[in-house]
């Protein structure tokens, strides 16, 4: 499963080296890293097809993680990626927002990396 992680913090990339260790060395999960909205459309018009999974932050500079979400769920519909909105504002406006705009799931920061890797295994 290819999974586009979607966050301007940079350190993501080793958190989630290190959380998913073992399902990247057993190639069960693939993982690509987006910096910002505008990386992560690149990416996707790049790689159409490949990121099966997106979990994205909604808090960015630039295009936020609900533009992209609109973005996401406007023009890549075949086949429609899985959008997971990540933040640390666990708030009700932001997860309405989501919901609506059609997030497929909606974490909150620190992420718990036990119930996303729970969340993971059952979409492989």
């Amino acid at each position: 499963m290819k999974i586009l992680v979607v966050d301007d913090e940079k350190d993501i990339r080793t958190l989630f080296e290190q959380r998913f260790r073992k399902e990247i060395r057993d190639l069960s999960m693939e993982f690509a890293f987006a910096y910002s909205g505008e990386e992560a459309l690149q990416y996707l018009n790049k790689h159409v097809h490949e990121a099966v999974l997106i979990l994205s932050d909604i808090n960015m500079p630039g295009m936020s993680g609900l533009d992209l979400l609109r973005e996401i769920k406007t023009h890549f519909e075949n086949p429609p990626p899985i959008v997971m909105m990540i933040t640390a504002y666990g708030d009700a406006e932001n997860y309405n927002q989501a919901m609506k705009l059609g997030a497929d799931d909606f974490l909150t920061k620190p992420l718990d990396f036990s119930v996303l890797k729970d969340k993971l295994k059952q979409l492989i």
